[in-house]
């Protein structure tokens, strides 16, 4: 497995490097400190199965980066790996592609857990609680009309105890499945041989069983409902 990291910061690098290994016996990891190196390394012979992105990079706006990657590469997962601990940031990640944000003060094991998860075709949101130090995260979330929080470690899955109250039908689980993943409706109708009409229905079902009115609000949404499985605490009402 060949991972891409995109960050300017040397000991990013290494400390990646130390991790890999833990992840896949045989990983290697290449470095880019720019937006300019990185393109040339994806435009070469070597293929890569995972991109991390820093947001902060000496030559790119990062948010735009991604979404060129996203557009250019549209098979290769990126991760976001950021000193940056704004919900708005991880919100903006999420929308624009990305299959996962993790802060860069996460630990290791954290780290390895996200990658494990989205090399699986599972997105990775942070925990945006104001204990896990988010400042302000309700707030924000509120604001942009978003639960407050999502677990580290909650399995985005369709097949979760939580989504399968919502009274879905097994197609419009199929559709959340694939949402979860990242996938846009033509590549959904492709996946499950369906029209794309009849896909964006399904998604507008699966958003107004979820209360939330993107596919972005949909994998915080059911990141939650995983997290409060997990822990016991039942679902709440998503904030609107």
């Amino acid at each position: 497995m060949n991972i891409l990291l995109i960050d300017d910061h040397p000991l990013i690098l290494q400390a990646l490097h130390n991790l890999v290994p833990e992840l896949q016996s045989g990983a290697r990891v290449t470095g880019a400190g720019s937006a300019r190196s990185a393109r040339d390394w994806l435009a070469g012979p070597d293929r890569f199965d995972l991109l991390l992105l820093d947001l902060n990079l000496p030559d790119a706006d990062g948010f735009e980066l991604l979404r060129q990657l996203r557009a250019e590469h549209p098979g290769l997962p990126v991760v976001v790996v950021s000193a940056s601990e704004r919900a708005s940031d991880v919100i903006r990640a999420i929308d624009l592609g990305a299959m996962g944000f993790v802060p860069k003060r996460s630990p290791p094991q954290t780290l390895l857990q996200a990658l494990r998860l989205v090399l699986e075709g599972g997105i990775y949101v942070p925990d945006m609680t104001p204990a896990a130090g988010f400042p302000a995260a309700r707030e924000q979330a509120l604001r942009d009309g978003f639960p407050s929080g999502a677990a580290p470690d909650a399995a985005h899955s369709a097949a979760s105890p939580a989504v399968s109250r919502l009274g879905l039908t097994p197609r419009q689980r199929d559709v959340l499945a694939c949402l979860l993943k990242g996938r846009p409706n033509k590549l959904i109708a492709r996946e499950l041989n369906l029209s794309v009409e009849t896909v964006k229905d399904h998604v507008a079902a699966v958003l107004r069983a979820l209360g939330v009115s993107s596919r972005t609000q949909a994998v915080i949404a059911v990141s939650e409902m995983a997290r409060r499985d997990e822990t016991g605490l039942g679902w709440r009402t998503v904030v609107r």
